[in-house]
């Protein structure tokens, strides 16, 4: 850690004098964190926004229970296809530069959602909402390892950082379903993300870590459809897995991730070094991001739909109901940071999957019972469980790769992050609405989600 920690201050203050640029101005610790939190919050409530107003947005927008997996499935579409791209591009030409612009453009795009009309144009806009949400949250744990150098500062960083994850998953829905129209949620946070754009483009200083030669244009490409191929096949394959579009498209994506494959083992200057495969640490991060979005992104995206669909909820109550989880998981995750002297973030990591597993189990059977206090236990145990990861993932993934490529390892572990996010929606969805009653789906559902959630602490707890 003491050597990553020197190697971040030297590569961002002499890089550019090296290569015969202006070296990057001093960083303000203080501002960076502020803003890149309040950005991360502001790209996670909108992210969430969704979830308790589903049934009013499928009703206004005239979205079939076929097609409203694609109006929680649009943003981690997005964010996908462009992290890892995002990621890459902060290192070489600016981290402040491509945080401003995604701020901005999931302001604008976010504010565009609130006067679609139809299901497509909102599915697109959420689109574009991941693709600038992209940009903002891989670059800013690039501006904050540069900001804060030390391993103690970044601990503290870092965890601050995923807190503020936890914030803005809590805060969406209970914004959304407390105003009469989902529509002026949008248009509130597509306020709130145009402040912290402005504010951010006066306060914030540069930084980089340049490694010259032309950008990696035909990685990005290949790689962003071999996503945007993935991800509507997971989407689209709820209707049926032997379908000839869905065939397409895992067969589009087989193909597109070979190419990428060969691009970047050509490439002088690839988006992604492939040796990174194996590093142990990197290969945890991944894990652990790919079982956050399946166990835990995919059933808690879901279950609030399911809580107004089975127990007559209203958004607000949902809500309410559902910030017991997401509350707890941002106070745990400000705090967790006191665990990393005396665990490793991987080991952190299998806990707080094991804690979603039981928190999840205990769940059972509270939606055919009609009854929401029965939930009350395990949404608590979850919510833990849900804090530790938010706390351990940001920090091992700016550990796993080199200091100098902070927001690329960032950028890649949040892209498993939202493949496993799409797929698991697209589970749960399918497994909810195809059982005998929603009660039972939602149990068969939540099972699913104990197991995956098991299957990623055996996995990032495997790799030492």
């Amino acid at each position: 850690m003491t050597r990553l920690g020197s190697t971040a201050t030297t590569t961002g203050a002499t890089t550019g004098a090296v290569r015969g640029q202006h070296p990057d101005p001093p960083a303000r610790p203080r501002a960076t964190l502020a803003l890149t939190s309040a950005a991360t919050a502001v790209a996670l409530m909108t992210y969430t926004a969704p979830m308790v107003t589903l049934p009013d947005m499928a009703a206004d927008l005239h979205t079939p229970v076929s097609a409203q997996a694609w109006l929680l499935n649009g943003t981690p579409l997005g964010l996908a296809a462009l992290l890892l791209v995002a990621g890459s591009l902060a290192d070489d030409y600016g981290r402040r530069r491509i945080f401003v612009a995604g701020t901005l453009a999931l302001g604008l795009t976010t504010a565009l959602g609130a006067l679609a009309g139809s299901t497509w144009l909102f599915t697109l806009t959420r689109v574009a909402q991941g693709a600038a949400s992209a940009a903002l949250l891989a670059s800013s744990l690039g501006l904050l390892v540069h900001a804060f150098p030390t391993p103690r500062g970044r601990l503290h960083a870092t965890g601050v950082w995923g807190a503020f994850v936890s914030g803005g998953i809590a805060v969406g829905p209970l914004l959304t379903g407390s105003l009469p129209d989902w529509r002026l949620g949008y248009a509130v946070l597509g306020a709130a993300a145009l402040v912290v754009a402005g504010l951010s483009a006066r306060a914030l200083s540069e930084s980089r870590a340049p490694r010259g030669g032309r950008p990696d244009l035909l990685g990005a490409v290949t790689f962003g459809l071999a996503l945007v191929a993935l991800v509507a096949a997971l989407t689209l394959g709820r209707d049926g897995w032997l379908r000839d579009p869905v065939g397409l498209l895992l067969a589009a994506f087989v193909l597109l991730t070979g190419a990428f494959a060969l691009v970047e083992r050509r490439s002088a200057t690839p988006m992604i070094d492939l040796a990174l495969l194996r590093r142990p640490r990197f290969l945890a991060s991944s894990a652990g991001g790919l079982f956050t979005g399946l166990a835990v992104i995919g059933l808690f995206s879901f279950l609030p739909t399911l809580l107004q669909r089975s127990l007559g909820l209203s958004a607000l109550e949902t809500a309410w109901l559902f910030l017991l989880w997401s509350g707890l998981s941002f106070t745990v995750a400000l705090q967790a940071r006191r665990l990393a002297g005396r665990m490793a973030s991987r080991h952190q990591l299998a806990l707080g999957f094991a804690l979603h597993a039981v928190g999840v189990l205990a769940m059972l059977g509270a939606l055919d019972a009609g009854s929401w206090p029965r939930l009350l236990p395990g949404l608590l145990i979850a919510g833990v469980g849900s804090g530790l990861l938010n706390a351990a993932l940001p920090l091992l993934s700016v550990e796993s790769v080199p200091a100098q490529r902070a927001a690329m390892g960032s950028g890649a572990q949040q892209t498993f992050r939202y493949i496993g996010s799409c797929a698991g929606v697209a589970l749960t969805i399918a497994i909810a609405t195809s059982a005998g009653s929603l009660a039972h789906g939602a149990d068969v559902a939540m099972v699913v989600s104990a197991v995956l959630a098991a299957v990623g602490a055996v996995s990032v707890a495997a790799w030492k």
